[in-house]
């Protein structure tokens, strides 16, 4: 009787300090994702919204995430003129660039996670633009109850070519270049 009541006693144990996945849901909201576009004669930047999102960390590392962003959220902070904004937004909209009505949703995976360390970890996983995926591997921060990633991303492996120099010769100050960087910021609601 001692002895089942020791091994009880210890498999409970166990279980207590076994540390579980937590799967967190994003909060939309308050979640940000910060896009920016060079080009040779300056630059413009502006805002895309997260449609939803989930992400599962279990002993400290994410192991798995899954994030669908709204492509026809795009929108321009840095043009103060409307027509002008609108012009921009709506060339990014169309089939130059992200062709939001036939591809209204780009998707990040997230697949593995290193643990942090100093609040940082790397993370691997897919990103799919117009329907199309490639791998992505980048850096995460945990910083006041957010993660906050910067990524670096080859529009042109997404089938984004307008204006790039990989294609098209003769560009001048109308070259715009293949990289564009996303700044994410992503605030977890409660544990599901």
């Amino acid at each position: 009787m001692k002895t089942r009541i020791i091994i009880i006693a210890v498999v409970l144990t166990s279980l207590i300090f076994t540390t579980s996945a937590q799967e967190y849901r994003v909060n939309t909201n308050d979640s940000k994702l910060k896009w920016t576009g060079k080009k040779v004669a300056g630059e413009h930047w502006g805002y895309i919204k997260l449609k939803e999102g989930y992400f599962t960390v279990k002993d400290d590392r994410i192991t798995s995430g899954k994030f669908i962003i709204d492509m026809s959220s795009i929108e321009n902070e840095d043009l103060e003129s409307k027509e002008w904004n609108d012009k921009l937004v709506n060339h990014l909209k169309s089939e130059d660039f992200f062709d939001a009505s036939i591809h209204p949703e780009a998707i990040l995976l997230i697949k593995e996670g290193t643990p942090f360390k100093n609040n940082k970890a790397s993370l691997k996983g897919e990103l799919t633009v117009k329907g199309i995926t490639h791998p992505i591997t980048f850096e995460t921060i945990k910083k006041d109850g957010a993660y906050i990633a910067e990524m670096k991303v080859d529009r042109t492996k997404y089938n984004v070519r307008y204006g790039s120099g990989k294609f098209f010769d003769n560009l001048g100050d109308n070259m715009i270049h293949d990289d564009f960087i996303m700044v994410v910021k992503i605030v977890p609601e409660k544990n599901m």
